[in-house]
């Protein structure tokens, strides 16, 4: 199982309606909330639909 940490940069397998598919995580737990990083748009979504939508974590903050 993948762990996702706070301020992790993840690439999804759909693209957000601006064209960006790449995300960061704001918010971790039962709920993620994660941050469009082509417009800005916070969406919440459960853990199991985030974990099945990525794609591979872009990079880490250490």
């Amino acid at each position: 199982m993948v762990q996702y940490f706070l301020g992790d940069v993840v690439r999804m397998k759909k693209p957000h309606p601006c064209g960006s598919d790449k995300w960061e995580v704001l918010r971790t737990g039962m709920d993620f909330r994660i941050k469009c990083l082509g417009c800005g748009r916070q969406v919440m979504l459960p853990r199991r639909k985030f974990e099945k939508s990525v794609k591979e974590i872009v990079s880490r903050i250490e």
